[in-house]
């Protein structure tokens, strides 16, 4: 049997995740879909440290595992501390399953230790087969996501250069465009156009994204 741990912040989706893996069954296209056979679930958590802590009482097989959990820490840092610092055969086995499949996303929860990274549109067999994966040790990867870390494995992202260093360092002390253009005596709008390309080599969309990667790759100093 393997023992399940679900970490979500929405209480409907862990809900919904425990009934679809009580074995009863789900229609899906033309028929029952039949695969949760073998799973049992053994526990929810509403946010990170929950889940670490459950993780660390419970002792699953399997921790399903949300990317944002709201306040306190999210899906990466709980990932992270539950399969750090040394792993053993008996250590929880992390399977991501989110809505988020940008490559800075997936980037860190693989670096963090996670063994499979699931989106939440594929359906059910899928979801079934990745944890028999993940709970074996085999990676376990939804198709667009396993696309998209072989489009980086064949095109690595440039580097950043030492003027989208300063301002990511700048960007990591919280400060806005203004504030950034006066401390490096350069205009906002020079300030806008790094950020593009920050964004683009980081593979993220937002300030707190590109943060966030920063410190992941050891990009500050």
């Amino acid at each position: 049997m393997i023992r399940v741990l679900i970490c979500d912040d929405h209480a409907v989706v862990r809900a919904g995740l425990r009934a679809l893996l009580a074995g009863a069954g789900v229609i899906e296209g033309t028929g029952v879909i039949e695969g949760a056979e073998g799973i049992e679930v053994v526990g929810e958590a509403a946010g990170g440290a929950e889940a670490v802590a459950m993780a660390a009482a419970l002792r699953p097989d399997v921790v399903l595992m949300d990317l944002q959990l709201g306040e306190g820490i999210d899906g990466v840092e709980a990932t992270r501390r539950i399969r750090t610092p040394n792993p053993t055969p008996d250590t929880p086995r992390i399977l991501v399953l989110t809505t988020y499949d940008t490559d800075a996303d997936i980037t860190r929860a693989v670096e963090a230790g996670a063994t499979g990274y699931l989106l939440k549109a594929e359906p059910a067999d899928e979801l079934y087969a990745a944890i028999h994966a993940a709970a074996a040790g085999r990676t376990a990867l939804s198709p667009p996501v396993a696309s998209r870390m072989l489009a980086q494995l064949r095109s690595p992202r440039p580097a950043l250069t030492d003027r989208e260093k300063d301002i990511l360092e700048q960007l990591a002390q919280g400060l806005g465009n203004r504030d950034i253009a006066k401390r490096l005596f350069i205009s906002e709008a020079t300030v806008k156009t790094h950020l593009g390309r920050i964004y683009d080599k980081l593979g993220v969309d937002t300030r707190a994204g590109a943060v966030a990667v920063a410190k992941e790759q050891r990009l500050l100093g």
